[in-house]
């Protein structure tokens, strides 16, 4: 193993929060949250830490995951990847309603025999809470872990961790569930993960919510079911005094034990604009950090303090690299490359194709950019401050309810759309409209009539806080179309929004009249800016 070599965080960029990893043989797997995006839950893979590559999405059918009307930043939150025994365990919460007292969700478990599947039809657990785990203990039995929601006035929301034991057998929750701990001053305690080490029950939570306070805490007992004692000088890691420091927002951790006996853990933290805004665009992110343990049995960073570090000492491990992702899509095959998502529902003949026209992704128009229903999208994850996006269209609107383009999206309320559409005085014209904090604008300065144009170009380009738009008829001559935009609008700080996923860039088409007008996209690239 080179010692020269360090993991440089994140080491999984863009959206791809809520960490689990775990072990399995000479093999490391992360799972992350997806939300409304389809398909669900995201697995990577390493052997050595410091390299990675997206895996496999579990939930792939609409038999295991119906996201048809969920709301932004629902869906599938915090999954948990283990492994015992030859199968491996994922457990996922559906939140199909998150806004105000209540939260309306669904806790689930599938099992495969390999990480790549086939993976079983879910089995329902319950609703009671999200961020459900699973502990697989030394006799066999297995325990079900989850935060508890209690929306009764007069009680806190966030209502300690409670355990129940999982028949694996019959495929059901057994026994009666118990509270095993209510967490610490820091309050919202969520995200549980549990090991077993030297004797000790480890219980890991995640606390202080998802922003400025998000936290590591660390707590254990000898018995399963408690009393569980808090780590002194809890917590483990967190960013919530130091506002300065290059990481903000971490938490959500996972411990993995490495073949040579090494601690390290998964965590989510954000990279922020340097502005001073506090925004972070790119979402809450992947990290890992090496642990060592205290002679009285308790972990500690590595790195010293309680503050996640960019660079971190690599496992004893040789190195093992995997080709780099090709930048370029050319829409050869006939399914989409892994980095790509559509929203909330799967990528089906019905309304997408790389077969009608060979070497083109035929997209039909749906419904609006405000759906949280049957959305025309393809996009992938932004991952870089300095990237760029292009593509290249042929689409022949009839109408202004047709259009087709380049979008930086969040959500319905936040998103910058370069498209091209038909309007009864300009005919066929390539423009902006954003929307910022839900309110709905079109750049009408920015209009360029593109009649007779047969192939439209479009592109995008991030340099860190600000976005830029430009076309072209050839590729090659590039015009600025619109003025210099706020990226760090699609942030999930941004207007006191409180979303969880980040901004994505893709292609997408409407047609909101029903008609079902296609658009014919020739590639797509995306490029980190060096």
């Amino acid at each position: 193993m080179d010692r020269t070599m360090t993991i440089k965080n994140p080491v999984l960029p863009g959206c791809n929060p809520d960490p689990y990893m775990v072990r399995v043989g000479d093999d490391y797997y992360i799972a992350t949250s997806t939300f409304e995006w389809f398909p669900g839950v995201a697995i990577y893979h390493s052997r050595d830490m410091v390299q990675w590559r997206l895996l496999t999405y579990p939930l792939s059918s609409t038999k295991q995951l119906n996201l048809v009307g969920v709301p932004s930043s629902g869906g599938i939150w915090a999954p948990n990847l283990t492994y015992h025994e030859g199968t491996f365990y994922l457990l996922y919460t559906n939140v199909v309603g998150r806004k105000g007292v209540f939260k309306d969700l669904h806790n689930y478990l599938i099992t495969a025999k390999d990480i790549c599947g086939p993976w079983s039809d879910p089995v329902y657990l319950n609703a009671k809470g999200f961020d459900p785990a699973l502990f697989h203990d030394d006799d066999g039995r297995k325990w079900l872990m989850q935060m508890r929601w209690n929306f009764r006035m007069g009680h806190q929301r966030f209502d300690g961790i409670i355990i129940q034991e999982y028949d694996n057998k019959e495929g059901k929750l057994i026994g009666h569930e118990h509270v095993i701990y209510k967490g610490t001053e820091i309050g919202v305690t969520e995200g549980p993960c549990m090991f077993k080490k030297d004797g000790w029950y480890y219980l890991i939570t995640a606390e202080g919510g998802t922003g400025r306070n998000h936290a590591v805490s660390v707590a254990r007992a000898r018995s399963l079911e408690g009393p569980f004692e808090t780590m002194p000088g809890n917590p483990l890691m967190t960013t919530a005094h130091n506002s300065e420091h290059a990481i903000q927002n971490a938490g959500h951790a996972a411990f993995v034990q490495t073949q040579n006996g090494e601690w390290y853990i998964s965590h989510l933290a954000v990279r922020e604009l340097p502005d001073g805004r506090r925004l972070n665009p790119l979402g809450r992110e992947t990290f890992i950090q090496k642990i060592i343990w205290t002679e009285d049995g308790w972990p500690r960073l590595a790195s010293g303090g309680k503050l996640p570090s960019i660079e971190v000492e690599t496992p004893r491990l040789k190195l093992h690299p995997f080709p780099k992702s090709a930048e370029q899509s050319d829409f050869e095959t006939d399914t989409l490359d892994i980095h790509y998502s559509t929203l909330r529902t799967p990528a089906e003949e019905s309304w997408l194709s790389l077969r009608e026209r060979p070497s083109y992704l035929r997209m039909r128009g749906r419904e609006s950019l405000h759906s949280w229903h049957k959305q025309s999208m393809v996009a992938r994850r932004v991952q870089h401050f300095y990237c760029k996006a292009e593509t290249c269209v042929e689409f022949e609107p009839v109408s202004f309810m047709q259009m087709a383009g380049l979008v930086l999206y969040y959500d319905e309320q936040d998103y910058y759309y370069l498209r091209i559409s038909h309007d009864e005085n300009l005919g066929k014209h390539i423009g902006v409209i954003r929307s910022i904090s839900g309110k709905y604008e079109e750049l009408v300065n920015s209009f360029v009539i593109v009649e007779g144009w047969d192939r439209c170009y479009l592109r995008a380009e991030i340099n860190c806080a600000e976005l830029q738009f430009s076309i072209s008829n050839d590729g090659s001559n590039w015009s600025n179309l619109g003025p210099v935009l706020d990226f760090g609008t699609l942030s999930d700080e941004y207007g006191g929004k409180l979303g969880f996923t980040g901004a994505f860039v893709g292609m997408c088409v409407q047609d909101v009249s029903g008609g079902e007008q296609y658009a014919d996209f020739d590639y797509f690239i995306y490029r980190e800016n060096k």
